[in-house]
């Protein structure tokens, strides 16, 4: 059976959702809180950027099939 907060762990970070399950318990103290809500902080800039960085290789892989078949069709026509 999950519950509404394991759900709510799972979602705000599924690593340690998975550790709380395999028997292991966070840590404590105001130190380690903090260590980690900078790393989370930290990981959600980077996977902002990759999806950027995924974004411009999409638009560049479109840029690019439209300059090949402008230039076939120039070509072709010539």
């Amino acid at each position: 059976m999950i519950r509404a907060s394991g759900m709510g762990e799972y979602v705000f970070c599924a690593r340690a959702w998975r550790l709380r399950l395999e028997g292991h318990e966070p840590t404590r103290g105001a130190g380690a809180r903090e260590a980690g809500r900078r790393w989370h902080e930290g990981h959600g800039r980077r996977v902002a950027r990759a999806k950027q960085l995924r974004g411009l290789a999409v638009a560049c892989a479109y840029l690019a099939v439209a300059v090949v078949v402008l230039i076939l069709l120039v070509w072709w026509r010539g």
